[in-house]
Parts: C-alpha cells; sequence; structure tokens
C-alpha cells in the first residue's frame, strides 16, 4: 500500500532526478546567452536569429553528450525507485 510518505519521497527523488538531468542543459543556454548577449552589446547588433541559433546549436550539442548520463541517471531512478512500488514491494 502507498502511503503518504512513500509517495512523497518518489516525488522529492523525481524532482532531485529532473534537477540533476537538467542541469548541464540549462547552465550550457545560460553561458551561451550570457556570451551572446554580451557580442551583441559590444557590436550593437541586435539580430534575433544571433541569439537563437549559437544557443540552439549549444544545447543540442551538450544534449547529445550528455544523452547517456541523462538515460543512466533515469533508467536507475525507475530500477532502484519506481518498478519496485509498481511490484509492491
Amino acid at each position: 500500500m502507498l502511503n503518504e510518505v512513500v509517495f512523497f519521497d518518489t516525488l522529492r527523488q523525481g524532482i532531485w532526478v529532473a534537477l540533476i538531468i537538467s542541469v548541464p542543459i540549462l547552465t550550457v543556454a545560460l553561458l551561451a546567452g550570457v556570451a551572446i548577449g554580451l557580442v551583441q552589446a559590444l557590436t550593437s547588433i541586435q539580430e534575433m536569429t544571433l541569439t537563437f541559433v549559437p544557443k540552439l546549436a549549444a544545447i543540442a550539442a551538450v544534449f547529445w553528450v550528455s544523452m547517456g548520463f541523462m538515460t543512466q541517471t533515469l533508467v536507475s531512478f525507475f530500477h532502484d525507485r519506481i518498478i519496485p512500488l509498481i511490484i509492491g514491494g
């Protein structure tokens, strides 16, 4: 039987896993946005594609590199926490 303590602990761990998984992509998006914003401020170029395309490329590259880490983190969370709850353990 799933009581409140188990439910909230599983929810807390799920939010923590989501945070850990999203940190690499969000960090790169932040750094790319700041760098591109700085270049735009220094050169007075206000082109919208100048911010969008490099940031998208950086996010895609980091996603590609960290895909294995993200998958392993999610799989271990499901094996350690979710599947035992489904089975009833």
